[in-house]
């Protein structure tokens, strides 16, 4: 173990160090780490993350479990965001409504996070814009700040002191020595101090880790895009982005500068994106940029267009159905595929894929099996650990197979099976002197989903019924009684949604009716008629006949209206 001298004297004498996920571990998305050193808390990300097809039931996106912080929230010192994509910083109005604690973030997220936290109506939060080499002294203890290349721009890494050691998180990273530009360029030279100090354990992402080599230089688009240019000299080419894909926006820029074509910045989520990395000072060329009512007046526009999974594809289809108002496509046109198709969005991609075919237009699909997404690799990950020579380590962020993949890469670099520890959501690694002292379930997590703009028990009851109606539809029994004899005055009357034709079925619904009539009757005569009690039966009685008779479960509503009844 390097010596630690040097960083204990800098650091609080710490009766422990205790590091846990809230998110992110065999997942994607919905990254979060909290580290506890002595009584200080740092939380490092906090991410969403979109539902698969099983959880899509009118949820937008699912968040963490926090109520561990109810009785912890006074301790929290700091929230990193490392950058500004969904899957780390999504989740961050939620987290501060419960936790109020200073932000630090890169200079263009943080731009994106006082936006987002204006119009969620967010106050009493400061954020820290986090430059290249920082260094700082957080809840009277020292955090240093590396700069990582990653498809964000300003995007870093970090490390927190402690008595034990540097607790160093590597953020999402590739090598990559060609970038020249200050907001991209790495410097995990930083880590080879840090591992002279003495690092406690290292925390590394595992997305690519089943990946070999570096991910540099596989992660460009631009050559293709620069060969496309050229194959489609007198075109207009459609490129698709996904918006947080900063690094791709950027590749589109510099192969337009390069061709001197002029470019379209479709919509206005785009727009304002551009605009904010030419206020962090990256150099965007203006001259080329034309409004959109301006495309067909050159015969070799780029349009670029951005969004986020589903919408993204949508809004290609309707551009190859001249679906929109302000585009006009051709059999000419290309269009060019950037945005890798992600778990969710597989039948809207192709449905897009078949409108674009059925216009002739030219379709190009860059193959990501290829060009890599900008996670670290498997000689990434080494030269990582290498720097650091960690005592432990922690794999994060991954689905379980990728943590796997990620441990047995540190297993390969000399560190002990014994010092890699796979942890599950809730579960906390303990460090007391050093040494790793247990790895208990500190939490029992649960997912929470988020429907609109609050969760309304969104892991619960309301899924369920969701389920229900979306395969078995829905059956509702209306009738009206006498409010003071409690007789029969009219129906019922049964609708049905998504379950059966009612012509066809005249038998079913007669049935139905019948249960209904005669629970109420029986009811009222043996005196023991109320009204929520009696419609429970109803939905039993109605519920067990529809099964037997159809095989189906609908969802079942009886409504009993009580007429004349004092307001």
């Amino acid at each position: 173990m390097p010596n630690k001298n040097n960083n204990a004297k800098a650091a609080k004498k710490d009766s422990a160090v205790k590091i846990m996920a809230l998110g992110g571990l065999d997942e994607d998305g919905k990254n979060m780490l909290v580290v506890e050193a002595g009584e200080d808390i740092y939380v490092i990300e906090a991410g969403l993350k979109f539902p698969d097809a099983s959880q899509s039931l009118g949820i937008e996106y699912i968040i963490q479990d926090f109520t561990w912080f109810q009785d912890k929230k006074d301790r929290v010192k700091a929230i990193f965001i490392t950058h500004g994509h969904d899957d780390v910083m999504g989740a961050l109005p939620h987290l501060l409504r419960q936790v109020k604690a200073d932000i630090y973030t890169p200079p263009l997220a943080a731009r994106e996070i006082s936006r987002m936290l204006k119009k969620e109506k967010i106050t009493g939060v400061k954020i820290h814009k986090i430059n290249r080499h920082d260094s700082k002294r957080i809840g009277g203890r020292k955090i240093i700040f590396f700069p990582v290349t990653q498809s964000y721009p300003g995007a870093y890494g970090l490390a927190i002191s402690t008595s034990q050691g540097y607790v160093v998180y590597s953020g999402e990273f590739v090598e990559n020595f060609d970038d020249l530009d200050d907001h991209f360029r790495g410097n995990i030279t930083i880590c080879s101090k840090l591992g002279q100090e003495g690092v406690l354990v290292l925390l590394q992402e595992s997305k690519g880790a089943e990946r070999s080599g570096n991910t540099s230089p596989r992660h460009r688009i631009l050559p293709i895009l620069e060969d496309t240019f050229t194959q489609y000299p007198d075109r207009h080419i459609f490129i698709s982005v996904y918006t947080q894909s900063v690094y791709q926006i950027q590749e589109v820029m510099a192969a337009c500068r390069e061709a001197n074509r002029p470019l379209v910045l479709y919509d206005k989520e785009l727009r304002r994106l551009v605009d904010g990395l030419e206020e962090i000072g990256i150099d965007i060329p203006r001259h080329l940029i034309i409004p959109v009512d301006k495309t067909r007046d050159h015969k070799d526009t780029v349009i670029l267009i951005s969004g986020q999974g589903t919408p993204l594809f949508k809004q290609l289809s309707n551009i190859a159905n001249n679906e929109v108002d302000d585009l006009q496509f051709s059999s000419d046109d290309v269009i060019v595929i950037a945005s890798p198709v992600v778990p969710g969005v597989e039948t809207v991609y192709k449905s897009m894929e078949n409108d674009i075919y059925k216009r002739g237009g030219i379709l190009k699909v860059i193959d990501h099996k290829k060009v890599l997404s900008m996670h670290a690799s498997k000689e990434d990950l080494k030269m990582m650990i290498f720097m650091c020579r960690p005592k432990y380590y922690l794999p994060v962020k991954g689905e379980y197979r990728m943590l796997c993949a990620n441990a047995m890469i540190a297993e390969e670099m000399g560190i002990e099976p014994d010092h890699i520890q796979i942890l599950d959501n809730g579960q906390m690694a303990v460090f007391e002197d050093g040494e790793l002292v247990s790895c208990k379930m500190e939490a029992e997590l649960h997912d929470t989903m988020i429907d609109g703009k609050e969760n309304w028990d969104m892991a619960g009851v309301v899924l369920k019924d969701r389920e229900i109606l979306s395969t078995d539809g829905v059956m509702v029994l209306a009738i009206g009684l006498d409010a003071k004899t409690k007789k029969i005055a009219n129906g019922p009357d049964i609708q049905t949604r998504g379950f059966i034709y009612l012509r066809d079925a005249e038998y079913i619904t007669a049935e139905c009716a019948k249960i209904m009539e005669e629970t109420i009757r029986d009811n009222v005569e043996q005196k023991k008629y109320e009204n929520l009690e009696t419609r429970s039966q109803i939905r039993d009685k109605v519920s067990k006949y529809l099964f037997k008779t159809t095989g189906k479960r609908p969802m079942v509503l009886p409504v009993i209206l009580e007429i004349g009844q004092r307001q």
